[in-house]
């Protein structure tokens, strides 16, 4: 393979620890006892709600949540069936989005489909099934910093006089299989037993609150830090096409993403790809793009690459035999572009489009092929 050489970059030392500084400065959560405090939040189901909205129910169980945490995640079959337990008793389930969506790092939503903006948590609500109140604090988080959660998912509880009576965790781990106490269904069967909660506050566990005030310079700091990373392009040719796609070694999901230059869907949705990219290469995940263009296109291809800092694994086409290279890279292709494939770490082709790609169909084809691979927290039960 030759290996056209980018001009002027070289890889500063930033490392991920310096990069990202550690979460902090939360506010306090309320204390025990508080009144519940007012709030006005728009919900997916295109309603604004209040408190007055859930006037009627006995207790009022308000969980902070969000779409990009995968320890949130994983509870919302747990909120989904804890509304269908409690809803009947008088309890009503609220969820509240606490993050500033521009502040949740690219690689934050290596285990999401979808991020945390009033539009991606309809997405969610529709395609999870959320039975209860969906609300977005996260343009102004006003709501957030009164409340004071301090992770998704946070729970806080109020009695039929909106006092605070409980805050802290659904139960105590977010993998069922381990868990050994249902705490806030204890907390709920006590309340309406007309007890009183022995332990009122527990510690949570989950993704910190993204603060506004992060994503300014979180931005800024990781556009300089693409900038700076090597993008290159090699020449290649069918036998190291049908490799590629074989994806016999690699012990990574691929994706392999056929382009062009001059194809303007191409050029328009390759931000996005750069952005996936960056997103899932923490995992066991790797992404190749092959310019479909001859050799002597090899300059310009690379400065448009260097243009959108695009440091994955990219090729062009070694020689001009164009056919025998779509060929190679699937022979299910009928050569048009872009063109994408999804081959998971056993070489199976999982997904494969040609035309501009839906990012969350594509993510939901990637979550599942990498948590088979190496499972978030264990999901394996080990």
């Amino acid at each position: 393979m030759t290996r056209f050489i980018p001009t002027a970059l070289a890889v500063i030392g930033l490392t991920t620890a310096s990069l990202f500084a550690a979460d902090g400065g939360y506010p306090d959560p309320q204390p025990i006892g508080s009144d519940l405090p007012h709030f006005e939040l728009p919900g997916v189901s295109g309603k604004t709600y209040t408190p007055e909205s859930f006037a009627d129910a006995e207790l009022l169980c308000i969980v902070f949540t969000s779409n990009h945490c995968p320890t949130a995640r994983r509870y919302e079959e747990r909120l989904i069936q804890l509304t269908k337990d409690y809803g009947p008793k008088g309890v009503a389930v609220v969820a509240i989005n606490p993050n500033n969506a521009d502040a949740v790092r690219l690689d934050e939503l290596a285990y999401t489909d979808v991020g945390d903006s009033f539009d991606e948590m309809v997405i969610r609500a529709n395609h999870a099934g959320f039975n209860f109140p969906y609300l977005d604090d996260g343009p102004t988080q006003t709501v957030a910093r009164v409340f004071g959660p301090v992770a998704t998912p946070h729970v806080f509880i109020y009695d039929r006089d909106r006092k605070l009576v409980f805050q802290g965790r659904i139960d105590d781990a977010e993998l069922p299989q381990y868990i050994t106490e249902h705490t806030t269904r204890n907390a709920l069967d006590t309340l309406l037993a007309g007890g009183t909660i022995e332990e009122p506050t527990t510690r949570v566990f989950g993704c910190s609150v993204k603060w506004a005030e992060k994503a300014e310079g979180y931005n800024k700091i990781w556009a300089e830090r693409l900038k700076e990373e090597p993008v290159t392009l090699e020449e290649a040719t069918a036998a190291d096409f049908v490799a590629m796609r074989e994806n016999q070694d690699s012990g990574k999901v691929r994706l392999i993403n056929v382009w062009a230059t001059w194809c303007g869907p191409c050029v328009t949705e390759f931000p996005d790809l750069v952005d996936l990219n960056v997103t899932f290469r923490g995992r066991d995940f790797e992404m190749i793009t092959i310019a479909a263009e001859y050799p002597k296109m090899g300059p310009k291809a690379l400065k448009f690459l260097e243009g959108k800092h695009a440091s994955m694994q990219n090729y062009i086409f070694g020689d001009t035999d164009k056919y025998a290279n779509i060929e190679a890279i699937d022979p299910e292709w009928n050569g048009a572009l872009p063109h994408t494939l999804i081959i998971d770490h056993n070489g199976e082709v999982i997904y494969r489009y040609t035309g501009m790609l839906d990012f969350i169909e594509v993510r939901r084809t990637l979550l599942p092929a990498l948590d088979a691979i190496t499972p978030w927290g264990g999901l394996d039960g080990n």
